[in-house]
């Protein structure tokens, strides 16, 4: 009979402690605060769980009532991927919006003031920021959550977001390791790849990532993309070469020499969920040199915590994993838990000035505006919203609202707006579509609301039918402005955040100063 050496307890603690699972409802279940006592250690808040400020306040102090240290995290970017105000849009512009004005010290703002408003709530983890640079235009997951294309760029911004955040008491958990931004499938639903070089990997995505480690980053979340220049059989996540090797190995060796907390992007996403399941493939992310297993954005019940922690000791029990490395990733997490314990939650937050209207001011500044002068009529009455909507990414959701609908009626009583998708033109036709739409605008000018015109045939040729029968129309594009500027009036907001909707509404009635970015 063989006596294992492995101590049962503190395996099943360390496996519960590597594990950051979701949950429903608005208050944490009993099998959540049960789980904390035997060793869980952190837990990922989504838009289900947040009601109201006070509500999500309210969870975090039950939370932290059975464990001071638990990391509560969130992904909070800001701009189209909101939990905080996942159901009226968000009060910050994203990524892309701070990039076009590319203000270091706009973006260290809006994130201090985000990351404030997180550690009110006692949320003391987010996801975020991302550091990809969009290289592709056609990618159907990052555009607007991306600072840019340009590495610099998005390097200098992406520490700024991080020096921001941190100085509020959150931990910032850069994101997509080791780049996610030159993608043209999203790895919610299968395996993206990636086939650049080392030298154009070195040049270009690993350039953010480098900067956020420089500015101090807490953690580093991995990619579920494929590089067979980094490895040709595993993703980021469940790849030695890229977490062990790259992003952990010293500087001096060509690494990025990362010594903080790898968290795993959702393993439930069918890039990993589809080819190795979630409990082999989090047996491989820890082995790999991941720290936490982020789980819970679908799946959010006590029986998948179970099977992943029953699935690492099993692995360890049986020589697929070391224990050692089981025991680091678990150090690693009460390691962050500890700092956040110190330096964040609400006593952090009470100690920063508010900046309320800094989120409204970023937007306004990101505004382009094609043409600008004096030849626009402002809307002076009335006008009819057309939102040309395609399907959002899961990332984002379809639960927040985006657009200029509301913030225009606001200002101009009796706007009416409507929405217009692929499944409208297929079913209609695009001069069936427009002809509906026309007919229902009567005389009112139509303000045409499109998100990322370049990636959809159908919306471009609706589009271009509604220029071609009433070329007074307003066009904002609120996804990355990728085709060339349309309409009496083009205004591109960089995202779909609330406020910016609030920014092209000022401009459409004439209240707005339509700078261009910079100016």
């Amino acid at each position: 009979m063989t006596t294992l050496a492995h101590d049962s307890a503190t395996l099943t603690r360390d496996a519960l402690t590597v594990l950051q699972p979701g949950f429903t409802g608005t208050t944490a279940p009993d099998w959540v605060l049960r789980r904390l006592g035997e060793g869980l250690a952190s837990v990922g808040l989504f838009g289900r769980n947040i009601a109201t400020p006070e509500q999500l306040a309210a969870l975090t102090a039950q939370l932290r009532a059975e464990r001071a240290d638990v990391l509560v995290a969130i992904d909070e970017e800001g701009g189209d991927v909101t939990r905080l105000e996942v159901r009226t849009g968000s009060s910050f512009p994203g990524n892309l919006a701070l990039g076009a004005v590319d203000d270091p010290e706009l973006t260290r703002a809006v994130a201090r003031e985000l990351g404030r408003r997180l550690a009110e709530c006692g949320v003391n983890l987010n996801w975020a920021p991302s550091a990809d640079v969009n290289s592709n235009p056609d990618n159907p997951v990052i555009g607007v959550r991306s600072f840019g294309a340009e590495p610099e760029l998005v390097a200098r911004h992406t520490a700024a977001y991080i020096e921001g955040l941190q100085g509020a008491g959150v931990a910032a958990c850069t994101k997509h390791f080791p780049g996610h931004g030159d993608t043209a499938v999203d790895s919610h639903h299968a395996l993206p790849r990636i086939d650049a070089g080392l030298d154009t990997l070195t040049a270009r995505e690993l350039v953010p990532f480098r900067a956020a480690v420089a500015a101090g980053t807490k953690a580093v979340m991995s990619a579920h993309i494929l590089l067979p220049v980094l490895d040709p059989d595993l993703p980021a996540t469940l790849s030695p070469a890229a977490l062990h090797g790259l992003l952990r190995r010293p500087v001096a060796d060509g690494g990025l020499g990362f010594d903080g907390m790898i968290v795993t992007d959702g393993m439930e996403m069918r890039a990993i969920a589809n080819a190795y399941g979630i409990e082999h493939g989090s047996v491989l992310a820890i082995a790999a040199g991941a720290d936490a297993i982020c789980v819970g954005g679908g799946l959010a019940d006590e029986d998948t915590v179970l099977r992943l922690r029953d699935a690492l000791v099993t692995a360890v029990i049986e020589g697929r994993l070391a224990e050692e490395r089981l025991a680091e990733a678990a150090a690693r997490v009460r390691a962050l838990g500890e700092w956040t314990r110190r330096s964040g939650g609400p006593r952090a937050a009470h100690g920063i000035e508010p900046a309320a209207g800094v989120g409204l001011a970023a937007a306004r500044r990101a505004l382009s505006v094609t043409p600008a002068g004096t030849s626009y009529e402002p809307v002076t009455g009335p006008a009819y919203v057309a939102a040309f909507t395609p399907a959002a990414n899961i990332a984002v959701g379809d639960e927040t609202p985006w657009g200029v609908g509301a913030e225009l009626a606001r200002l101009r009583p009796g706007t009416g707006a409507a929405t217009y998708g692929r499944q409208d033109a297929d079913a209609l036709g695009v001069h069936g579509l427009i002809e509906n739409m026309l007919d229902t605008a009567g005389d009112r000018r139509i303000v045409a609301v499109v998100r990322d015109v370049h990636r959809h045939a159908w919306m471009a040729d609706a589009l271009d039918a509604l220029l071609t029968a009433r070329p007074e129309t307003v066009v904002v594009e609120m996804g990355v402005p990728q085709a060339p500027p349309a309409g009496a009036l083009h205004i591109a907001t960089h995202g779909a955040a609330r406020v910016c909707g609030r920014a092209a509404a000022e401009v459409i009635v004439g209240n707005g100063a339509g700078d261009h970015p910079g100016d």
